[in-house]
C-alpha cells in the first residue's frame, strides 16, 4: 500500500491541487451500512490471504465468509484495456517461469496464469480476476476497498454503475492526485472517495477541497488529535495497520481501537475480528 503525497516545505498541499480542483463541482459524500463486527470496519488487504493466493476470487470469498466488511482490491490495465486485480506491477512474484508488467500482457494471457501453484496443490489453477468478476462475487455481500493503481477511473466507474456499487466501494488515492480525486466525484456523484492526506496538518485543506466523507491513513500519520480533528468534520478514518509480529498485532489494534479509528485495513482480518469481538 502506498502512502505517500507531495507536500510544500511549509508541509501544506502543493498550489498546483488548488488549481486541479477549482473548477470542479462540490458534491456530499455518502454514508455506509454500519461495521459488522462492534464499531470498526474490518478490511482485508488482498483479500483473506493467509494460505490464499492473494487478490484472487478465493480470496475474496473467504473474506465474505469470515464477515469482513470490505475487501481491498488493487486494480490494474491490461495490455488490452481490460481491468484485474494485481497488487504488483509485474507477474514476477506470483508464477514461475513468466515475468514482465501486467499491463504488457493481454487478459487472455494473464488469465492463463497459475497463481496458485506457488501457494498449494489445494489452490491449483488459481486465476487473476477481473474487476467484473470481483464486483459480480462482491455485490450486497461485502464492499470494495479500491486501490487505482493502474486504471482510468471514468472506466471503472461505468462497470461499478453497471452493478449498482457506487455507494458501497471507496476510492483510495493520496490527496496529491487532485485531478483523478475530483474526475470520480465528477463523473459519479454518489461514489465514495477516501483520499489520503497524509500528515495531520493536511486534513482541513483536504476537506475544503473534496468534501469527503472519508479519510485514509496509516500508523505513520495517525494520531488523537488526527482522529478527534476528522470526527469533528463528520469524517471517518480508515487506517492501514503496520505490525507484522503476531505478538504485537493486538497492541496495535487496541492502540487504533482506543484512538476509535472506523475502519482497520489488514493482512491479518479473521485475528482482528475475533480481537474485536473479544473487547465488546
Amino acid at each position: 500500500m502506498i502512502r505517500r503525497i507531495k507536500k510544500t516545505k511549509n508541509g501544506l498541499l502543493t498550489a498546483l491541487l488548488f488549481v486541479l480542483t477549482s473548477s470542479y463541482t462540490s458534491y456530499a459524500q455518502n454514508k455506509l451500512p454500519i461495521p459488522k463486527n462492534g464499531n470498526t470496519y474490518v478490511i482485508a488487504h488482498r483479500g483473506v490471504h493467509n494460505g490464499i493466493p492473494e487478490n484472487t476470487l478465493a480470496a475474496y470469498q473467504k473474506a465474505i465468509d469470515l464477515g469482513c466488511d470490505f475487501v481491498e482490491i488493487d486494480v490494474r490495465t491490461t495490455k488490452d484495456n481490460k481491468f484485474v486485480s494485481v497488487h504488483n506491477s509485474t507477474i514476477d512474484a506470483y508464477v514461475d517461469n513468466k515475468t514482465g508488467k501486467v499491463r504488457d500482457f493481454t487478459l487472455k494471457e494473464l488469465l492463463k496464469l497459475d497463481l496458485g501453484k506457488k501457494i498449494g496443490k489445494e489452490w491449483k489453477k488459481a486465476r487473476i480476476p477481473t474487476f467484473q468478476q470481483i464486483l459480480k462475487l462482491c455485490q450486497g455481500k461485502i464492499g470494495i476497498y479500491l486501490d487505482l493503481k493502474d486504471a482510468d477511473p471514468k472506466a471503472l466507474i461505468d462497470i461499478i454503475k453497471r452493478y449498482k456499487m457506487e455507494e458501497s466501494t471507496v476510492w483510495y488515492l493520496p490527496a496529491s492526485a487532485g485531478k483523478l480525486l475530483m474526475d470520480i466525484k465528477t463523473n459519479c456523484p454518489k461514489c465514495l472517495i477516501m483520499p489520503d492526506p497524509g500528515k495531520e496538518e493536511n486534513i482541513k485543506q483536504v476537506l475544503e477541497i473534496f468534501d469527503p466523507k472519508f479519510l485514509a491513513s496509516d500508523m505513520g500519520n495517525i494520531s488523537n488529535s488526527y482522529i478527534e480533528q476528522a470526527h469533528t468534520s463528520q469524517i471517518k478514518v480508515f487506517v492501514d495497520d503496520d505490525e507484522d509480529n503476531p505478538d504485537k498485532w493486538q497492541e496495535e489494534w487496541k492502540t487504533l481501537i482506543d484512538m476509535k479509528v472506523d475502519g482497520i485495513q489488514t493482512d491479518q482480518p479473521e485475528a482482528l475480528i475475533s480481537f474485536i469481538k473479544s473487547m465488546n
